[in-house]
């Protein structure tokens, strides 16, 4: 993790009031993302995620530039490095919910954390996160679910509505695949970045993606399937509860991920 001085907020060094209102007061927003040597695969997406929160949640956006300003001086000289970009406001708490203005950015700098796993066996949770389109900082149903899941002998949750469609993982998004057709779930969720950019790989290699409803019941209608986040770009997905998939072409998929060019900070 983070030690004190890879905490910045607004550029400088997170005070002890700043902390203290971050650790005590869950309202806000963040994204986070591998950076290789001053660039970022998908930066584009990670900055349109980050300024349509702060609209959402503050009411004004700090902006392109002021994002990528911070950024960089997040980074520093580092060459590879994990980075976390989050918004909050001291003026927001329960009591005082009211404010709206640009948020401060808080950036936070870890080593590259390794990919998830090689392959995950799931276990279905109903549960939807509150507000699922944007990634936010009320992570309690998150840990509770992959908590759970692992008492149970799983590796991880796969989250499922009350009709038992499948929406999203505690920290992926997931996929499936159909002959050589990747099918995404059409349900409330996080539209991830590695998400995006596996299908914009895809795309270019002519393979076709989709989106539709994925019923639990309606499982074998699958070959394989695959979880992926910005640290995993593909990871397959062993079993879902007690059906059990094929393997999944991680090379490809990785493949389509890496065909993505890292855009400079």
């Amino acid at each position: 993790m983070a030690d004190a001085g890879d905490i910045l907020i607004d550029g400088v060094p997170a005070t002890p009031a700043d902390l203290v209102h971050v650790a005590l007061v869950n309202y806000g927003a963040y994204t986070s993302f591998r950076v290789e040597e001053g660039a970022v695969r998908g930066l584009d997406l990670h900055i349109e995620r980050l300024k349509a929160s702060a609209r959402e949640l503050f009411g004004e956006t700090p902006g392109e530039a002021r994002l990528r300003d911070l950024m960089r001086r997040a980074v520093g000289g580092r060459d590879h490095c994990w980075l976390r970009v989050s918004l909050f406001s001291p003026e927001i708490s329960p009591r005082t919910p009211g404010w709206t203005g640009a948020p401060k950015v808080m950036t936070a700098t870890f080593a590259p954390p390794p990919p998830l796993a090689e392959s995950v066996r799931l276990q279905t949770q109903v549960h939807a996160r509150e507000a699922p389109h944007l990634k936010h900082v009320a992570t309690f149903g998150l840990i509770r679910a992959r908590r759970t899941a692992r008492a149970a002998g799983f590796d991880d949750a796969l989250l499922v509505d009350a009709e038992g469609r499948v929406s999203e993982g505690s920290l992926w998004n997931i996929g499936f695949l159909r002959g050589g057709e990747v099918v995404w779930p059409q349900a409330p969720m996080l539209a991830g970045v590695a998400q995006a950019l596996l299908q914009r790989g895809l795309d270019a290699a002519g393979r076709v993606g989709t989106i539709e409803p994925v019923r639990l019941e309606e499982l074998s209608r699958f070959d394989a399937a695959f979880l992926c986040n910005s640290a995993t770009p593909a990871c397959a997905v062993a079993s879902i509860d007690g059906h059990v998939f094929g393997p999944a072409p991680l090379d490809a998929l990785r493949a389509a991920w890496a065909s993505q060019p890292c855009q400079p900070i």
